[in-house]
């Protein structure tokens, strides 16, 4: 929480996830998968113009015209895919009109244990989905995270997800979203202008507390 302040202040609040709807954001955090942003912003900008950001427009496209508006934000065959099937789970839940209406029908472990049966939901995406779509207490590992605890000597590199995530979890108010949303998002922030794969050490806001830039 002392390096959740100082980043708080060197960065003020953050606008992430962004996205205009509970469905965006989980239709992002499959697009983001092996790729940036701005690329995903190039697909979403497509849905948003063939009026297909909704669970029914997307399961009614034919599959190629779907890929064909994903083709922006990469790998776009294995994401039509992956998106397809994340739509599917969230009709067969009953939630297709309001996506987030997931969060009530159940605890969030079990929640996350279902996305993850869903095909190509990896963790960070089940969490990404819990936490900014649907406003439950979830800690988001990305690489960001891995590479700025690691040079901040607080994680090992051989350190799964889980453990990754119950490191800070335990660091950590607890059922606080706020909070785990901003870390995230102040840890992006971080790791784009400063904590880069070639640090930006000098005038990073941690240097001070980084056992990377002493070294």
């Amino acid at each position: 929480m002392t390096l959740f302040r100082v980043l708080e202040e060197a960065f003020g609040a953050q606008d992430w996830w962004p996205a205009q709807s509970p469905f965006e954001v989980m239709v992002g955090a499959v697009l983001t998968q092996n790729t940036a942003w701005r690329n995903v912003e190039k697909a979403m900008d497509n849905l948003r113009a063939a009026e297909a950001l909704s669970v029914a427009a997307i399961l009614a496209l034919p599959e190629g015209e779907l890929a064909a508006l994903l083709r922006p934000s990469g790998f776009y065959r294995i994401k039509t895919a992956r998106l397809r099937a994340l739509c599917l789970f969230l009709e067969r839940r009953g939630v297709a009109v309001a996506p987030e209406k997931l969060a009530a029908q159940g605890e969030w472990p079990d929640l996350r244990r279902d996305l993850l049966a869903v095909h190509g939901i990896g963790e960070e995406t089940a969490d990404s989905i819990l936490l900014y779509a649907l406003n439950l207490p979830v800690m988001v590992v990305d690489a960001y995270t891995r590479r700025i605890g690691g040079r901040l000597g607080l994680l090992d590199d051989h350190l799964s997800y889980a453990e990754v995530q119950a490191c800070i979890e335990t660091e950590l108010p607890p059922a606080d979203v706020p909070v785990r949303n901003m870390l995230h998002a102040l840890l992006v922030a971080l790791g784009k202008g400063y904590c880069r794969p070639r640090p930006r050490c000098d005038h990073c806001p941690l240097n001070a507390r980084c056992a990377y830039s002493a070294g």
